[in-house]
């Protein structure tokens, strides 16, 4: 199936002298153009055919000063653990929501309402992000929620999308590194599901290093998702990759790459066949309500085990045997298959869900039953995604391009039907690695854009050094073949990306008073005697001084405060602004001290003053033709 009447790639007559690859090289309109190759007919192309592909693509990205883009786009912001907000299509970034970062901006990890939430994980200052998700009702979007996982530091955490500011982080107990994580779809996003990756000794006191042991493992992680505390945990075989839940709320799935339990690269290849760990969310529902569970030692988490046993498949979960070191793990918009991608095999394997029932129930001699295709893509496919209509598209990390392929017919030529199920390959520059069609994880997915993240990015952007941007391609699947229409370059591996509908997200304009985002800070206050909107204040309190102060553009409250050598210093403020827009901050001169404070806001951050002397303090953001102004001083007398 990996021959050329099965490879419906566009072929485009080269220049002389010039490779495809290169004119690829040449930019992103020359990459829509051989694109759009067929649309504009076989032949060699003038330089006027050129312009006018490159005319069309930038059509159907441009988004006119003034309007708005159809979707919002939420990026993992990989390795500097936080999520981007882009505009789709026009790959505008709008904002960045830190999450397990520092920020000077915003003072998130700096201000004591962050640090709150961080939790004791403030003391690591990096963060992994992977895979971003938003809240579902129904199998739709409900702008509720985007959950993040982060990678480096086993944590999971919680974003609002009413303020777009992370409220909650969980760090997962027991487990190393939580990598995929998807969401329960229906009938609301009650769990989120979160896969541990790495495999290792429980307890982990260093009295045994050896992966081989019974009491070496990983676990499958659910998360309550309203509370984000820890629900349940399954003791799994192998290690876990990615995941991805049912329409039914019944069944979630993840992909096992190291089935072997090894830890060297030749030891995690040896075996043809890793699986796909499908659990059965109800069974493991009631056995812990029956009190049916262990916990570990120094944790309190219900856990299963959802291991064979002497051969014998555990109630909870079923092994799917499938090629070979699987990575992504995609649920169908029409909620029939659980796609499991081969990575180092050439194919991806079809689940059918409707089977997973007469599975469970032992009426299959052979798990494989369950697997309705096996479609041959091409080399290195890592993640599929769907338009809605039947079709799926996956990243062939190795052939660097997207294979658009129809489902249906992919089973129809599995039972031995001659059928050609590959509708369109599309070159993308280069390795991509996951990808994702607007609402394609819900029930309304659309079919209108697909963006794939592209792991290199050689030649497509002006050279920035040894270190290289990604690039983050937008693609038009609106017609029968894909249009490749922008390059986006994008800094330190963002992973993964969603997209939803503009009305999905509804968001604050300015904060509300009674938010419980800074209502630890209103009741220090209320302790204070403290009026927050009226009262400029300095309370004494020992070695420790709290002030308080207004914000208005374009001053402060108190535009200056004593304090003595040592002290420990809380600046609270509220910005007392109506209006939208005049955001203020709060910077301490050489201090580390930096926070933003929103029209509603309370903000409140400590330090120490530990420099004698006068210390000027100033509004960070531009808020009034009187900015500068804007300023106050602390005075700090010697000890």
């Amino acid at each position: 199936m990996n021959d050329k009447k099965n490879d419906t790639t566009d072929v485009v007559p080269e220049p002389k002298g010039v490779s495809r690859r290169s004119f690829l090289g040449t930019g992103a309109v020359t990459g829509a153009v051989l694109a759009g190759a067929t649309a504009l007919g076989a032949g060699t192309f003038t330089r006027e055919s050129w312009a006018a592909a490159a005319k069309e693509a930038k059509s159907r990205i441009h988004v006119a000063p003034g309007e708005l883009d159809e979707y919002y786009g939420f990026w993992s912001g990989g390795h500097q653990g936080e999520v981007r907000v882009l505009g789709v299509p026009s790959m505008r970034e709008l904002m960045r929501i830190p999450v397990f970062n520092v920020d000077s901006a915003t003072g998130w990890g700096l201000t004591n309402e962050s640090k709150l939430i961080l939790g004791d994980s403030a003391k690591y200052q990096n963060g992994d992000c992977h895979h971003p998700h938003i809240s579902m009702t129904d199998g739709k979007y409900d702008g509720k929620y985007l959950f993040i996982n982060d990678k480096a530091n086993s944590r999971v955490a919680r974003i609002r999308l009413d303020i777009m500011k992370c409220d909650k982080i969980l760090t997962v107990p027991n487990v190393q590194a939580i990598h995929g994580l998807r969401l329960q779809k229906v009938p609301y996003t009650k769990y989120v599901f979160a896969n541990a990756e790495f495999v290792i000794p429980h307890p982990n006191d260093g009295r045994t290093f050896d992966l081989q042991d019974k009491n070496s493992y990983t676990m499958f992680n659910a998360i309550d998702a309203e509370k984000m505390e820890m629900a349940f945990q399954v003791i799994v075989d192998g290690n876990l990759d990615n995941s991805d839940a049912d329409y039914t709320g019944k069944y979630a799935a993840s992909t096992c790459y190291n089935s072997e339990k090894a830890y060297d690269l030749g030891g995690m290849m040896r075996n043809e066949r890793d699986w796909v760990v499908v659990f059965n969310i109800p069974r493991i529902e009631a056995a812990i309500k029956a009190g049916k569970f262990i916990t570990l030692e120094g944790s309190s988490v219900p856990v299963v085990d959802g291991r064979k046993t002497d051969g014998k498949d555990s109630e909870f979960t079923r092994y799917i045997p499938v090629p070979k070191n699987p990575h992504g793990c995609n649920t169908s918009s029409d909620g029939k298959y659980f796609i499991a991608n081969g990575n180092l095999s050439p194919t991806v394997s079809m689940i059918a869900i409707d089977r997973l029932d007469d599975l469970f129930a032992g009426r299959y001699k052979d798990p494989r039953e369950v697997i309705v295709a096996e479609p041959e893509l091409g080399l290195g496919p890592l993640h599929t995604t769907f338009d809605g209509r039947g079709n799926a598209y996956t990243t062939l990390f190795i052939d660097s391009q997207v294979v658009k392929w129809n489902m249906d017919e992919a089973i129809r030529a599995y039972k031995g039907e001659k059928v050609n199920y590959i509708k369109h390959k599309l070159d993308v520059q280069y390795q991509p690695g996951h990808n994702h069609a607007s609402l394609t994880e819900t029930s309304e997915a659309d079919g209108k854009w697909l963006v794939v993240l592209c792991k290199f990015s050689k030649d497509r952007f002006l050279p920035t050094g040894p270190l290289h941007p990604e690039n983050d391609q937008l693609i038009d699947i609106s017609g029968e073949e894909m249009k490749l229409v922008h390059d986006g370059p994008a800094f330190a591996e963002p992973h993964d990306c969603i997209l939803a509908r503009r009305d999905q997200i509804k968001t604050q304009k300015i904060w509300n008073r009674n938010d419980p985002f800074f209502a630890p800070t209103v009741e220090r206050a209320k302790k204070d005697g403290i009026n927050l909107e009226t009262d400029n204040k300095v309370i004494r309190d020992g070695n420790k001084v709290r002030v308080y102060m207004t914000s208005m553009a374009p001053a402060y409250g108190l535009t200056e405060f004593t304090v003595k050598q040592g002290n420990e210093v809380t600046v609270t403020i509220t910005n007392i602004d109506q209006i939208e827009d005049v955001s203020h901050g709060f910077v301490m001169t050489n201090h580390g001290v930096s926070m933003e404070i929103s029209p509603q806001q309370t903000s409140s951050i400590t330090f120490i003053a530990d420099k004698p002397g006068l210390h000027w303090y100033y509004c960070s953001w531009f808020c009034h033709a009187l900015h500068m102004e804007m300023v106050g001083r602390m005075l700090v007398e010697k000890a």
